[in-house]
């Protein structure tokens, strides 16, 4: 039987990995170059994929503007192969919406050259997460085309991929990888002995008549120039091939589609490709900086903008350029960190700008929604959709605090004794150079500068307030005084601070609604926190009780003990694996532990737990043992708030060792031989290990997004964290864990590395990584709850706080208004992304629930739309939402 030979010719562009953007780039210039020659001179050469990737065109057309016509021609003819992604992401590492924005993107851009290849192109990716195909069904993708994760099970080249609500995509596998048609030869004979050779290497797979698809390109290569030839002579010499050019869709339309395996779930094996997910826990400042910025774009600008704007006000640049920074960091080497430093650091520079943009597009909604709402009481907004309690911190007039607040700082009296100093022009004139913008110190702002002239002397009062004031331009104010200076030279200057008696407080705001706002009512705590310092230092809100043991400074929650202990061991692995060394020492006892009080109640009571531990500080990479001491310094401060039920947690340290992995532990309550963890628009449920195979071991470590839930305890946290179940035993026969270990640290010195006991195998080139050793000040928080309530509710309370508005002076907004109000009510599901789209409110629900849910949007009508914005189906009021699946709503006028 004649079979069908796909050959896809394309190259694998890392935008950056081991040589940073710019010097990648390029290569690509040259690469597309010749490409776009050698397309347009031999229409042999018929078919080229630039990678699934938008980012090659937009990088290449920077610099070579010229060429776009030549690229429009070349895709128009279905030559040339665009999209569908921006860039090819890694999954884990980011959130579902950057998962979204970046195929929309990538779609998006491709329309301008003849649209995006509907096809779901995952060629590199470190594992792929469960709701994967159903991205791609709503993007109306019937195709994917995946390598790494790919379990045992599956035992053939082609099964159905199926995500938890039943959407399902063909998918191939791509044995050997994309590169499996890498250097093909320039001889016929040769040529079908290699395509022979690759059928023998994987007849575990294969059957009889099935097509095969060969991936002709790897990473950062050209495009053979002889292909086209050597194809066409390969295809007269023998009749056993029918050897055709051919894109990756034409390819994969080949292939069978009745009777294939269906596989449910995450790909995340080792089975048969390294899965290499260490890349979770190498440069947790990475997973910081990448967590911040998406929190403050996702749950806050874009919501808070979109609710509190005039619609013609909607900030489409500033949020394109925010989000186009966060997808080219998404890429997976980028955001996995397996790269040298210099990608790293510019990696964290483009989440510091995304982040930036955010933050400023979030003071001036909030100046928008004080200008609306605000008069003499503070007013607290929520920007998830679901009514919330949660702490806020805000200014008030006057020395005497509400019934139901703490005082964290306390202002007023006046500076200098409250009267005034006199200083000659010159003094002041250096007084004025000295002063940067508004800050005098950390809690002192100069909110105004007034001045009066009484003959040749000067009289000048600077207003001060615990917090900036947007609408005070201090450099203005410095001109005008200097200027009045210039003309009064002889004359001496009384300079008057006037530090008003103010008070700055955090109160727990009590069931603000959902997309709305509540003013400021004191009331009585029910569940006050407060510290008791007795033998054992004791902290209680009557909900959660916390006792610390100041032997090992561990604490115990509600009677269980042993949360929050470290332990240190040795890390002899790279960037992308995690790895012990041959001769381990295992630190998990602190040489000394102090316990201090830092805050007693009613609304928030910390205690500082102080621990050192003297570890060794560094591996011997000729021994394989860990060698050398130094001392550790571990500072947690743990906080309980009034009304809440889970303990919070902020550990820092400045890291003085190298090669090593240091780790949180707490224990389950109850022993389990499972684990549920936050994923893209869904909850995962995993086993104690991954499966391995012969060149990565078992996967005892897995990522979480912002919760992980084992036992009878749930683990919040800032950013993608790895967790492991541990401390395993059997059980009735079953090994089940009884305590979870979290990184919060793994440094490394090296960007890929071979003869390690985990990973054999090189994962990239053994370029020193520096940066990787995270020999600086780290900070990691996280949160433990042993509550039956919902983990999204929980991760929700513990990482988008609810934001408060100060009161104003003189305002002309009494306190005679509503309460409370709500500029949009959602109800029923998750909101994932709230935002303005063609001048419309888009809203993302999902539903990771196992029942139907009904979504209601009260009084508002509109349309639930695909992936590409296209109409599904129009609804008034409400709408159903199967288990597990995700729909974008787009409101009507």
């Amino acid at each position: 039987m004649t079979r069908h030979i796909s050959v896809v010719p394309h190259t694998h562009w890392d935008r950056e990995w081991y040589s940073s953007f710019q010097s990648f780039r390029m290569r690509l210039v040259d690469l597309v170059d010749d490409l776009l020659t050698l397309m347009e001179s031999d229409p042999s050469y018929a078919r080229f994929l630039l990678d699934g990737q938008m980012a090659v065109v937009d990088d290449y057309l920077e610099v070579r503007p010229e060429n776009e016509q030549r690229i429009r021609n070349l895709a128009a003819s279905k030559r040339l192969t665009m999209g569908p992604w921006y860039i090819l992401l890694d999954e884990f590492l980011v959130s579902g919406e950057t998962i979204i924005r970046d195929l929309q993107l990538g779609m998006l851009k491709a329309t301008n050259f003849g649209g995006a290849m509907p096809v779901g192109y995952l060629p590199d990716m470190f594992g792929h997460i469960a709701q994967m195909p159903q991205i791609f069904a709503q993007a109306g993708f019937k195709h994917a085309a995946v390598w790494r994760g790919v379990p045992s099970i599956v035992g053939r080249r082609a099964f159905e991929w199926m995500a938890p609500d039943g959407s399902s995509v063909r998918s191939e596998y791509l044995p050997l990888g994309y590169s499996n048609g890498a250097g093909l030869p320039d001889d016929a004979k040769a040529l079908i002995g290699r395509i022979q050779g690759y059928l023998d290497e994987i007849v575990s797979l294969d059957k009889d008549g099935e097509s095969v698809l060969i991936m002709n390109g790897t990473d950062h290569q050209k495009p053979a120039p002889y292909l086209g030839a050597v194809v066409s002579e390969a295809n007269g010499i023998q009749s056993d091939f029918v050897i055709r050019i051919e894109s990756l869709l034409e390819a994969l339309e080949q292939g069978p589609t009745d009777g294939l395996p269906l596989f449910q779930g995450e790909l995340r094996s080792g089975w048969r490709s390294n899965l290499l997910m260490g890349v979770t826990s190498n440069r947790l400042d990475v997973r910081g900086k990448a967590a911040s910025a998406e929190t403050l774009l996702e749950k806050f600008a874009e919501p808070l903008c979109a609710l509190v704007m005039e619609p013609e006000k909607w900030p489409t640049r500033f949020l394109e350029i925010a989000w186009k920074l966060m997808i080219q960091n998404s890429a997976h080497d980028s955001v996995c960190a397996c790269s040298v430093d210099e990608v790293v650091d510019a990696v964290l520079v483009r989440y510091q700008e995304a982040a930036k943009i955010a933050e400023g597009l979030i003071e001036r909604a909030k100046a928008k929604a004080s200008k609306d709402l605000v008069g003499d009481v503070p007013v607290f907004i929520n920007t998830s959709n679901r009514r919330r309690t949660g702490l806020v911190e805000f200014t008030i007039d006057g020395k005497d605090a509400p019934v139901g607040t703490q005082i964290i700082l306390r202002s007023g009296g006046g500076g200098f004794g409250g009267a005034a100093i006199s200083l000659t022009v010159k003094e002041v004139s250096a007084i004025l150079g000295q002063l940067n913008g508004q800050a005098l110190d950390d809690h002192t702002f100069v909110t105004g500068i007034s001045t009066s002239v009484v003959e040749d002397d000067i009289n000048v009062t600077i207003q001060t307030g615990p917090k900036l004031d947007p609408t005070f331009s201090a450099d203005d104010a410095k001109r005008d005084v200097a200027a009045l200076l210039l003309a009064h030279p002889d004359g001496m200057v009384n300079v008057l601070l006037d530090v008003p008696d103010q008070l700055r407080l955090i109160a727990m705001a009590k069931e603000v609604p959902g997309f709305g706002w509540k003013k400021f009512v004191p009331k009585e705590l029910v569940h006050p926190s407060k510290v008791n310092e007795g033998q054992n230092v004791q902290m209680t809100n009557g909900l959660v009780t916390v006792i610390f043991d100041g032997r090992d400074g561990t604490f115990s929650l509600n009677g269980i003990e042993g949360f929050n202990r470290l332990v240190d061991m040795g890390d002899h692995g790279d960037t992308y694996n995690y790895s012990p060394p041959d001769n381990d020492v295992v630190v998990d006892t602190p040489s000394s532990a102090t316990i201090s009080v830092i805050e007693n109640g009613p609304v928030r009571s910390q205690v500082e737990v102080t621990r050192s531990y003297l570890i060794p500080q560094k591996i011997d990479g000729t021994l394989r043992s860990r060698v050398g001491e130094v001392d550790l310094v571990v500072v947690s401060r743990i906080e309980l708030r009034a009304e809440e039920d889970m303990v919070r947690v902020t550990t820092s340290f400045t890291n003085t060792a190298r090669d090593h992995r240091l780790r949180v532990h707490f224990p389950l309550g109850v022993p389990t031989d499972h684990s549920l963890a936050e994923s893209a628009f869904a909850a995962v449920e995993r086993p104690l290990v991954a499966e391995g195979g012969l060149t990565e071991k078992p996967l005892p470590t897995h990522p979480a997004l912002r919760f992980h839930k084992a036992g009878n305890i749930t683990v919040l946290h800032d950013r993608v964290l790895e967790y492991e179940l541990v401390d395993i035993r059997e059980e009735d026969g079953i090994a089940k864990a009884r305590e979870v270990a979290v990184t919060l640290l793994r440094a490394t010195g090296v960007l890929s590395q071979i003869t390690m006991t985990n990973r054999p195998l090189a994962a990239g080139p053994p370029l020193p990584a520096e940066g990787a050793e995270m020999l600086k000040h780290v900070s990691v928080s996280y949160a433990v709850s042993l509550s039956n309530r919902d983990p999204y509710d929980l991760a929700e309370d513990f990482n988008v706080p609810l934001l408060a508005l100060d009161a104003k002076k003189d305002s002309e907004i009494k306190n005679n208004g509503p309460d409370s109000g709500r500029w949009l009510e959602v109800n029923g599901a998750r909101v994932s992304s709230l935002r303005q789209v063609a001048g419309l409110i888009e809203i993302r629900v999902f539903n990771p629930t196992a029942e139907t849910t009904k979504v209601e949007v009260p009084s508002r009508t509109g349309w639930l739309v695909d992936l590409t914005g296209r109409d599904v189906s129009s609804f008034e009021g409400n709408f159903d939402l199967a288990p597990f699946r995700f729909a974008t709503v787009r409101l009507n006028r």
